[in-house]
């Protein structure tokens, strides 16, 4: 009998594949997109597809941006997928091959793709992820492929992405045409949206809060050597000799009469 596995099983293994302790800013955004991924990998609707790859990607790279040290995204990267199942290898060329695929395209036509989904009106992967998805009416929709779609969008037509109403509009042709719940589409993606908005206001605070503390070590550095440095003023001179010495040694230096 199989056994289910279960939120802390994936944690256990995502900590066995990733040794190094995680910045505590961003524990919250791993740990959560761990959540997300072990829910729809343990769901009996899921299966992996190369828009849901994007949107792990594009969700990832986004929100851990200003990571640091940066050497470690990688690492984490590799643990989320290898945590739930997956590789990251096939996350990141799917992701890469999809918005390659896209690119000579207008938005226009992406969207009357996703519209009228047929494996006959495109070449590739997404035409066929395209396709499959519109005629499977068990599939799993999930935040994450909102994120995909969206990351298409952008790179298909970046303007009509930040249009909000333009943006209502073709999402709801899109979720027509695959049978997604529109309402629960906008919503995923507004919550998406002002997430990035305020992770990026995060990050300037970061940054404004990391550069003041090096200017304050600097300038306690500088009083610190200055405190350091005797002054020229401090230099002890000679000591000068008193009249009354003076007035002695005249006396011994004057010739007999």
């Amino acid at each position: 009998m199989n056994t289910v596995r279960t939120v802390s099983d994936t944690k256990r293994d995502f900590y066995t594949y990733h040794t190094r302790p995680i910045n505590s800013i961003y524990r919250r955004v791993v740990e959560e997109l761990m959540v997300e991924m072990h829910l729809l990998s343990v769901n009996v609707d899921f299966n992996y597809d190369p828009i849901y790859g994007l949107g792990v990607v594009t969700c990832f790279d986004r929100f851990m941006q200003s990571y640091q040290p940066g050497n470690d995204k990688e690492s984490i990267f590799n643990a989320l997928c290898q945590a739930v199942g997956g590789e990251a290898q096939q996350y990141q060329e799917d992701a890469q091959r999809l918005k390659t695929s896209v690119e000579s395209m207008s938005g226009q036509d992406l969207i009357s793709w996703f519209s009228s989904p047929t494996s006959e009106n495109g070449t590739g992967d997404l035409a066929t992820t395209i396709a499959a998805i519109a005629q499977n009416s068990q599939f799993k929709y999930s935040r994450l492929f909102a994120i995909g779609l969206f990351s298409l969008l952008e790179q298909a037509d970046s303007e009509l992405a930040q249009d909000q109403k333009q943006l209502e509009e073709v999402l709801n042709k899109i979720s027509s045409g695959l049978n997604l719940p529109s309402e629960k589409l906008q919503k995923d993606l507004e919550l998406y949206r002002s997430n990035l908005e305020k992770m990026a206001q995060a990050r300037v605070v970061i940054e404004d809060a990391i550069q003041a503390d090096r200017k304050k070590r600097e300038e306690r550095a500088k009083e610190k050597e200055k405190s350091a440095t005797p002054s020229s003023d401090s230099t002890p001179s000679a000591p000068e000799e008193s009249d009354s010495s003076k007035s002695d040694s005249s006396k011994d230096e004057a010739p007999s009469s």
